[in-house]
């Protein structure tokens, strides 16, 4: 979905029930991630995202069960939605240049660092998508880019299988 919308047309795209999203839209309010728009009328309110991107800290929700549920539910939802976005570019790959299909890269690592040192990683990461995010109008070719990334510990069990 792009652009503002209802509790009930994302209720419809989320495949959950109004009340529990107009609930869950209040409390990513409250937090800062949504706000509502101008557009609404009587009880119909619209809400859109605060800012261009967001990023939210675990230890903001830590102690509150709902936030802590939202949270979860949320990175889930934004993990699927990055799988059938990409599987979408994997469809239509085919059709785009090998210029475009080459510059597509993916790719994974893994690298050895304390919770400060990732965050530091994870600013300089942001730091740098930041500079590349203003708009290029002179630019031949450019086109808007989806870039994800999750970064997390690798799990017990998979340190005792590679360690590296």
């Amino acid at each position: 979905m792009r652009g503002p919308a209802t509790a009930t047309s994302l209720a419809h795209e989320l495949a959950t029930n109004t009340g529990a999203t107009s609930y869950h839209l209040r409390k990513l309010a409250s937090v800062g991630l949504v706000e509502e728009t101008e557009d609404g009328r009587g009880r119909e309110r619209w809400w859109r995202a605060s800012t261009a991107s967001h990023e939210w800290r675990d230890r903001d929700l830590a102690g509150d069960p709902n936030a802590e549920a939202a949270s979860d539910w949320l990175k889930r939802h934004y993990f699927d939605a990055f799988v059938a976005r990409y599987e979408r570019w994997l469809d239509a790959a085919a059709e785009e240049s090998v210029d475009w299909r080459d510059a597509a890269d993916s790719g994974d690592a893994e690298i050895r660092v304390s919770a400060d040192r990732l965050r530091a990683f994870e600013a300089e990461l942001l730091a740098l998508i930041d500079r590349y995010r203003a708009s290029s109008p002179d630019e031949q070719g450019a086109r808007r880019v989806a870039v994800y990334f999750h970064m997390f510990p690798v799990t017990p069990a998979e340190t005792d299988r590679v360690d590296g």
